[in-house]
């Protein structure tokens, strides 16, 4: 599952992330890293962004970004 099909309100850990080695570098420098535990918080309306909390502070992020990071449920 990635995180873009997560549900709101469940608490997921981060598993692999895709994409090519910039872009990588861009997802993990907002603090998505492999193992990170992630909360989703909200989901816009038109489901872009989504809102999630991470490492203690909260991120927005692009639709497309969150379909590149996979991520397993936790709770």
């Amino acid at each position: 599952m990635t995180l873009g099909e997560a549900e709101v309100g469940s608490t997921v850990v981060v598993s692999k992330i895709d994409g090519d080695g910039a872009y990588k570098r861009r997802i993990m420098d907002m603090g998505i890293t492999k193992g990170s535990e992630l909360y989703i918080r909200k989901v816009a309306p038109l489901g872009d962004p989504v809102e999630i909390t991470v490492r203690g502070y909260e991120l927005s992020v692009r639709k497309n970004d969150a379909q590149c990071v996979e991520v397993k449920v936790v709770n």
